[in-house]
């Protein structure tokens, strides 16, 4: 493959995205049960281990936000990814939701760096090549990650492993994944000219809605994204349906941002937002509405046909607003992102311990959902009129 080839960066891209983000960050998800049932975790201590990790990434998205490393994208990326398959094994050896939250917190850390210094890789040397349309390649190593992780704890659970088999398996596997970006993702950012400090965010009211949305997609997110599986525990379901219903939501995240570009293409980023919330709010409803295996599979499929695309686009329409400031606004919108996430894992858990289920967090979710879409659109309106 050519040195330069857009392929070469896509694919790259995509790797890292699956070792870190795919499986350093969601592998949790599918482990979660088990370490529940053989630590005897509540639902609360759940949600503060993964808060931790969201406040991880939270703190690693404004570290990132500076120009500090301007220069040094492929050192900082290279970091963040093998740090993450580091953190992942290091899960493995303890018991202690104290130690959990704090190695959780560091792989927030090094995912958050992670994303951005290798979109900040990546993007660009797309857009040199006229092939932005490869961002789907890139984004769509999530659900690559979320389905290799699937399956690998599907495997597990059929030889009667326990969690700390699916801490190992994670970390070997990130660790594949961080050779092939190192080999793959060779260079820095594609430079039009010298280095130069990027110029303050705009004053945009249009831009501060885009950003407390996205803020809001975070939290109406991760609360099916960080439980859905102990939902089908609670509900009965065996080992292999849990695996199945994560490699469901993996296989629909692959595409999805390939599927939903044609949506844009003819409505817009703002109206492909919205509608990625809507349909993400009756999935998050179904998962605990409906009974049996149909209600968790609904919503395990609509969660992943939709994260991964409203994530992207999200950013892609922060970027519209502030095209001279890539950087910052990648960060503050991750930073804004993080802050949902940290919230929503420790709203679901105590509420689940209080209520005995994860029916009411779920439904908060949703309703943030529709929130977030809300604020899209009215955002959009705004952003027509700054235009005028």
């Amino acid at each position: 493959m050519n040195q330069n080839s857009p392929y070469r960066y896509a694919i790259g891209g995509m790797i890292g995205m699956a070792a870190a983000m795919g499986i350093g960050r969601f592998v949790y998800t599918p482990i979660l049960p088990g370490m529940m049932a053989g630590l005897g975790l509540s639902a609360s201590d759940a949600g503060l281990i993964a808060s931790a990790n969201y406040l991880g990434y939270l703190l690693g998205a404004i570290a990132a936000a500076g120009g500090w490393a301007e220069g040094r994208e492929r050192p900082m990326m290279l970091l963040g990814l093998g740090s993450s398959a580091l953190f992942a094994a290091l899960m493995a050896l303890t018991d202690s939701v104290m130690a959990f939250a704090v190695i959780r917190f560091l792989a927030g850390w090094a995912s958050a760096f992670m994303m951005i210094f290798l979109s900040m890789i990546v993007f660009p040397r797309l857009l040199a090549a006229g092939r932005n349309d490869l961002q789907a390649v890139h984004f769509g190593g999530v659900g690559m990650g979320i389905a290799v992780s699937s399956v690998m704890t599907g495997a597990l659970a059929m030889m009667d492993a326990g969690w700390r088999a699916g801490w190992i398996g994670a970390a070997a596997i990130s660790a594949v994944g961080f050779a092939v970006t190192f080999l793959l993702v060779d260079k820095g950012p594609e430079l039009a000219g010298p280095v130069t400090r990027e110029p303050a965010l705009p004053k945009s009211r249009a831009l501060r809605k885009i950003i407390l949305a996205y803020g809001m997609f975070g939290f109406g997110y991760i609360v099916t994204a960080t439980f859905l599986v102990a939902i089908v525990r609670q509900g009965g379901g065996d080992p292999l349906f849990e695996s199945a219903v994560w490699l469901a939501t993996g296989l629909a995240a692959w595409p999805s941002v390939f599927i939903w570009g044609r949506f844009v293409r003819r409505y817009g980023l703002i109206a492909a937002v919205v509608a990625g919330c809507l349909v993400e709010a009756v999935g998050v409803v179904a998962s605990v509405s409906l009974g049996g295996y149909l209600g968790p599979m609904i919503g395990a499929v609509l969660l992943g046909v939709t994260f991964v695309a409203v994530t992207a686009f999200g950013l892609q329409a922060g970027r519209q607003l502030a095209e001279k400031a890539l950087r910052r606004t990648f960060a503050l919108m991750t930073a804004a992102f993080g802050t949902g996430q940290i919230l929503g894992p420790i709203f679901a858990g105590y509420t689940a311990d209080w209520t005995g289920s994860f029916f009411l967090p779920s439904l908060g979710a949703a309703l943030m959902l529709l929130g977030c879409a809300i604020l899209t659109w009215n955002a959009g309106q705004d952003q027509q009129r700054e235009i005028a």
